[in-house]
């Protein structure tokens, strides 16, 4: 069977748009479909994003001036333990939970996933999961205020009483998103090793799936650390047992490492994903293949293997011992070889080429500079003396946000331009999207550049009030956490608008070379109309040797 093909390889548009498909109440539904489970996960956790987002205003408005004046300190721990909590949570590890559903089978030429009906399930978790959570405002004493982390034994403190309360609620909540973790790893995991296309070996996979691989293979081994602790918390929290109590033979040190055995592996779960849609982007956009191909793929594993090991860099506070300080400083800066490799890739592949500055590409670019200050940071706080210092500051709180916003979320805005019209065959405005890229990347730097300095003058975080001293840099982050809060309406605007009014995108607008360009826009129910042969390496822009695909009736279409 052969396809039709106009000669820049797409489809051509009045035929490659599915109006049924494009029907948003299909959306709602309960469908096994991993492109509907990947916008369903996608435009869920995106409405997450904008309520910790709201969460971050306010308390950027509170710390507008030293003293404690807008909220409650009570309200203002809720505040910033829901945020972080939503954040990473809600926001982050689902939605590239969503794009990696999306695209994965597209790109290894799978019909779905290996396990559709699970895949819906984990998606149908989190949303109940998630009102759980946010319902423990409504509760008399409101949600949790134990931080992200949830350290006893402050998070063992609890009104007399209160059997249901905060604490509790947030512990249930975490569980079933853990869970919802494990079930879609294990799916990614299965679907990429066993439902690749004829011809596509690992090393004909783009680095966005070796990138997905690698961070569920982190979800499978270190993840059930995470929920084993939370368990035994809620134990203590609830049914009077003593695994975490000082003051009764319990250890809290224990709930430290298990929980940093998965959350600081679980920074690379959220940034590996983002390190792949560099690789997609940036060649595409400067039509250079990607530098060291193979390289960047052993590099995604290899950053994946050493943050199993880096964990107590995070506990050089808590009496750890000299010799385990010393481990664990010499595994933490050991990390930034791999990563090293993947942003010497990035910026070989765009040197001395001729960049095409569309609103991905911007994103990628601003996404991949501001990852090396975050990285260099990062180094910086490996250093056991320099962290000590540093510890418990805004100079963490800098470094941690350069990495999840200013690197990862920058990515996934990238992500959804780029893939913007293959999802919905639609284009979206580009001067709109241009003016989104310039609002976020000013009000990011605006708002998280200021917090190293303050961190190394020792203001330190989780506080609403602090000495005047600190007003000057807190009044230009919380500027700039004003802008990032405007920078979203554009977006908002621009999406909803042009996916339902834009101009019909052909397949392959960017003239990339991944398979998912080669099906229409958006994709059939069974992503191709015939399962391709895969014949070339990944990344061959400008190479006319090879042919972008064969069916596997042996006709070939070109790019």
């Amino acid at each position: 069977m052969t396809h039709d093909i106009d000669i820049n390889g797409d489809r051509k548009p009045e035929n490659s748009h599915n109006e049924s498909d494009n029907n948003w109440r299909y959306y709602f539904s309960f469908s096994t479909d991993h492109k509907v489970i990947g916008v369903q996960y996608m435009v869920t956790t995106f409405i997450f994003f904008l309520i910790g987002g709201l969460m971050a205003m306010l308390i950027r408005a509170e710390l507008l001036t030293p003293e404690s004046n807008l909220v409650d300190r009570p309200l203002y721990n809720s505040l910033f333990t829901m945020h972080g909590t939503i954040m990473i949570f809600l926001w982050i590890i689902p939605f590239n939970a969503g794009i990696s559903n999306y695209l994965v089978p597209l790109m290894i030429g799978a019909r779905d996933m290996a396990f559709p009906l699970l895949n819906a399930i984990s998606f149908w978790i989190i949303p109940p999961a998630s009102i759980l959570l946010l319902s423990s405002f409504l509760l008399p004493n409101g949600t949790a205020q134990s931080g992200w982390w949830s350290y006893p034994p402050v998070s063992l403190q609890i009104p007399p009483g209160q059997p249901i309360n905060g604490e509790f609620i947030w512990i249930v909540s975490l569980v079933l998103i853990g869970i919802s973790s494990i079930m879609g790893a294990v799916n990614f995991v299965t679907t990429i090793f066993w439902m690749r296309a004829r011809g596509m070996t690992f090393f004909r996979m783009p680095v966005f799936v070796w990138s997905v691989l690698s961070a569920q293979l982190l979800q499978l081994i270190n993840l059930p650390s995470l929920t084993g602790a939370l368990i035994l918390l809620l134990f203590d929290l609830a049914f009077g047992t003593q695994f975490f109590k000082p003051g009764e033979n319990g250890d809290p040190i224990i709930y430290q490492h298990l929980f940093w055995f998965y959350s600081h592996p679980a920074v690379y779960i959220m940034a590996l994903p983002a390190f792949g849609i560099f690789a997609e982007v940036l060649p595409a956009f400067s039509r250079n293949p990607l530098f060291g191909y193979r390289s960047l793929a052993i590099a995604s594993l290899g950053i994946a293997l050493v943050s199993i090991f880096v964990w107590v860099h995070h506990m050089f506070t808590s009496a750890t011992p000299g010799w385990m300080r010393m481990t664990f400083m010499a595994t933490s800066m050991l990390v930034a070889v791999p990563t090293g490799v993947k942003a010497f890739g990035w910026t070989a592949t765009i040197w001395k080429s001729k960049l095409h500055l569309e609103t991905p590409m911007l994103f990628a670019m601003g996404g991949a500079a501001m990852f090396l200050f975050g990285g260099i940071t990062g180094v910086m706080l490996a250093a056991v003396p320099f962290d000590i210092h540093v510890h418990n500051t805004y100079f963490v709180v800098g470094h941690f946000h350069y990495i999840v916003f200013n690197t990862i979320a920058m990515a996934i805005f990238a992500a959804i331009y780029f893939w913007f019209p293959k999802i919905t065959g639609r284009m979206y405005a580009e001067g709109w999207g241009k003016l989104h890229f310039w609002l976020t990347f000013i009000g990011a730097n605006l708002t998280f550049f200021p917090m190293h300095p303050l961190g190394i003058q020792g203001m330190v975080r989780r506080i609403s009030s602090y000495d005047p001293q600190y007003q000057g840099w807190n009044i230009i982050a919380s500027l700039g956490g004003f802008l990032l809060g405007v920078s979203t309406l554009p977006f908002i605007a621009n999406m909803v608008g042009s996916w339902l009014y834009g101009s019909k995108a052909v397949n392959n607008p960017w003239h990339a070379s991944g398979l998912e360009w080669t099906t229409s826009s958006p994709p059939p129910r069974e992503n191709f109309e015939e399962i391709p042969v895969v014949r070339r390496p990944p990344y061959d822009y400008g190479d006319p040797k090879y042919s972008v695909i064969e069916n596997s009736d042996n006709h070939e279409s070109s790019n």
